[in-house]
């Protein structure tokens, strides 16, 4: 019975071991204007960004830091 709890714990556990967070990486930023300035770097596109910042107040501007994920570079094969 030991061993089978053990073994249920390392299985729920393992997975999140290997992962580390991620800073957000996109390309558009919303300032919030709710008594402190908020940003919140997560739009793809700047209409994405106006329509979240319409209506409570604040702006978009493009994010300095966005740097573009390097694209997938498709396997080759082999040649015998």
């Amino acid at each position: 019975m030991r061993s089978l709890l053990l073994t249920l714990g390392v299985l729920v556990v393992t997975p999140g071991i290997g992962t580390r967070a991620e800073a957000q990486n996109y390309p558009w930023c919303a300032i919030y204007d709710m008594g402190d300035w908020t940003a919140s770097c997560s739009f793809t596109t700047e209409d994405q960004c106006w329509d979240s910042v319409r209506g409570i107040g604040g702006f978009c501007m493009a994010n300095n830091s966005y740097r573009p994920s390097a694209p997938a570079t498709p396997l080759r094969r082999r040649q015998r």
